[in-house]
């Protein structure tokens, strides 16, 4: 494996196991040293980045990719208390969703996502969108310090 301290913790709130597996694929594929972390519900991204219940030693991530419909708690309310919390607002939310409607985008917004970007349908498309996102949150962008 790679020795290089990784650039990006990533943490992926994503319930379809296939959206899981293309989104490691695609940040595995990248030339780009990203951890990525992978929670299946909006409860579980909650105690993720407030260190609760089985996340106690989880690392702040750099980055949220968050899809919206989720079990328990669904994107919209995920990004909204993420957002109003002092804490976790610096952290970039981007919302990855299938849906494209202007109502989903423009809630999001609305809830200050950083990026909203609607999942293609194909493979190769997915995982270059997935790799253009981490690398531009990687290279170009100057995040907050932790």
């Amino acid at each position: 494996m790679n020795d290089v301290e990784p650039s990006l913790h990533v943490l992926l709130v994503e319930d379809d196991p296939g959206d899981v597996l293309i989104t490691k694929e695609a940040i595995r594929a990248g030339k780009l040293v990203s951890t990525l972390h992978v929670v299946n519900d909006g409860e579980q991204a909650l105690e993720f980045l407030h260190q609760e219940h089985g996340y106690a030693d989880a690392p702040r991530p750099d980055l949220i990719l968050l899809d919206l419909n989720l079990p328990k708690i669904d994107g919209h309310g995920v990004l909204s208390r993420v957002k109003s919390d002092p804490d976790l607002r610096r952290i970039p939310v981007v919302v990855l969703s299938t849906s494209n409607a202007a109502e989903d985008v423009l809630r999001s917004y609305d809830l200050y996502a950083n990026a909203y970007v609607s999942k293609p349908v194909d493979f190769e498309s997915f995982v270059d969108a997935v790799h253009q996102i981490d690398e531009f949150f990687a290279k170009t962008v100057a995040l907050p310090p932790n």
